[in-house]
């Protein structure tokens, strides 16, 4: 069981089309770089490959690619973009779920780890990783920085978007460290908003390294963004890179 909550069909059918300027060249082409460059010559893992936005391109790179995923719906998108054999996914928990063989290069993208509500299931998905790497192997995972500085005393909502089509906010427990994502969308043009909303665990980099550290794995790299930019004070999100000894 998993505390993670699996995307619905309406969710995983409208996806790609929401989330189109996460599948531009300007943020794919970066991720890609730098992916493929850690694969190297292996074979590369993605837990929660959902509709396949990294994984199909990753493998038209070059880099063989098997995949986890929690919702059949999601997968069932990715299924209409390349079949089983070229793209394999096993349907399960990215905590549990064990596939066939090791890999060069394990990664986890656009925040999804904070879908795992515990930090005991986090811990488990870095363990997870670790058990499927080879010696040398390199896990990665993309995951934004808690915003609490923008949290005046007594507040506990943080906008995240405010544009014509679109208010999305957060809501934070500061005790349990969970968050809850707010979104607010127009559909069409009569007025009308559709509400959802998505619950997540938050993490600093900092616990991220204490996790990887239970999984024996060694931090190797911390940069801000898919482009390399240094990691500071001031960075909104990380990509962190953890090596598995050889």
């Amino acid at each position: 069981m998993t505390s993670s909550e699996p995307w619905t069909r309406e969710t995983a059918d409208r996806y790609d089309a929401e989330d189109a300027e996460m599948f531009s060249a300007a943020v794919l082409g970066p991720t890609l770089d730098f992916l493929a460059e850690l694969a190297g010559d292996g074979r590369a893992l993605e837990f929660a490959i959902g509709t396949g936005r990294v994984g199909v391109p990753l493998r038209e790179r070059g880099v063989p690619v098997v995949g986890i995923e929690l919702s059949e719906h999601m997968a069932a998108v990715l299924r209409r973009k390349v079949d089983e054999e070229a793209l394999p996914v096993a349907l399960g928990d990215m905590a549990t779920t064990v596939v066939p063989g090791t890999f060069s290069l394990v990664y986890l993208v656009y925040n999804t780890i904070s879908n795992l509500l515990t930090q005991d299931e986090q811990v488990e998905c870095f363990r997870n990783a670790a058990r499927h790497l080879e010696p040398g192997g390199r896990f990665v995972v993309e995951l934004g920085v808690p915003p609490l500085r923008f949290l005046p005393p007594g507040q506990i909502a943080v906008p995240f978007d405010v544009s014509e089509r679109h208010l999305g906010f957060d809501t934070f427990d500061l005790v349990e460290q969970l968050l809850v994502s707010h979104h607010l969308t127009r559909d069409g043009d009569d007025g009308r908003y559709r509400r959802g909303s998505s619950r997540h665990r938050y993490a600093w980099p900092a616990e991220l390294d204490l996790m990887a550290r239970i999984a024996g794995l060694e931090p190797e790299r911390r940069v801000a963004d898919w482009n390399g930019a240094p990691f500071t004070q001031d960075s909104t999100k990380h990509v962190s890179v953890w090596r598995k000894p050889a």
